[in-house]
């Protein structure tokens, strides 16, 4: 396989060259601007890397428009997704880490299912957000319903990006940045809020 091939992908982009889709790279940034937002919250360091990947990923790609660029986004998107069913079950059901991390192929083997009945990664994230807001209760429900709210809309500008070439020849993708930096970041502050406070309760169960 030729991994600097050109790929085609997107409406936006007519030809080869770095700024061949300039709103699909600029919108871009929502993931940097995520990324430096989470950073900065308690036990938000390993998810703003996670989330800095995917704005390196995705920016690569929709400059150079390459294969080995588009195995890069997509592989940094599914790190995020794979770490974070990796410590969910331990930040919101107190698994010990080492079976939390059974998450992995939990979530591999779901994703494979939706995968047969049409569906792919994407739609098994969403889905996974979904149950997490049916499954918890009080503010991790509200956090989670949100996120899944704002992906789901994302996941349709993503969906709809050839369809309205004719009509808008920009096309959607762009929005589908702008509105999965905000699911990330979303996702990524449940995580971080839930482990801090599993950290200051830390004290206060051993002392008593």
């Amino acid at each position: 396989m030729n991994w600097t091939a050109y790929v085609d992908g997107y409406c936006e982009r007519l030809a080869p060259g770095l700024w061949g889709e300039p709103l699909n790279s600029l919108s871009n940034l929502a993931f940097l601007i995520a990324a430096i937002a989470v950073w900065r919250q308690p036990k938000g360091r390993v998810f703003a890397v996670l989330i800095g990947l995917v704005f390196l990923g995705s920016t690569a790609f929709h400059l150079l428009a390459t294969r080995w660029s588009a195995a890069a986004d997509t592989g940094f998107i599914l790190v995020f997704v794979l770490y974070y069913a990796a410590v969910f079950p331990h930040l919101f059901f107190g698994v010990r880490r080492g079976l939390s991390w059974l998450g992995i192929p939990v979530f591999l083997a779901f994703t494979a299912v939706v995968a047969s009945l049409g569906g792919g990664l994407y739609l098994s994230a969403l889905l996974g957000l979904v149950i997490f807001a049916i499954i918890l209760r009080g503010e991790h429900r509200r956090r989670f319903a949100l996120a899944a709210a704002v992906f789901g809309v994302s996941l349709s500008f993503r969906t709809a990006d050839h369809t309205v070439c004719g009509s808008f020849p920009a096309g959607t993708h762009f929005l589908w940045h702008l509105l999965n930096g905000l699911t990330l970041y979303l996702a990524a502050t449940a995580a971080t809020k839930r482990a801090a406070s599993r950290q200051d309760a830390a004290p206060s169960i051993s002392g008593d």
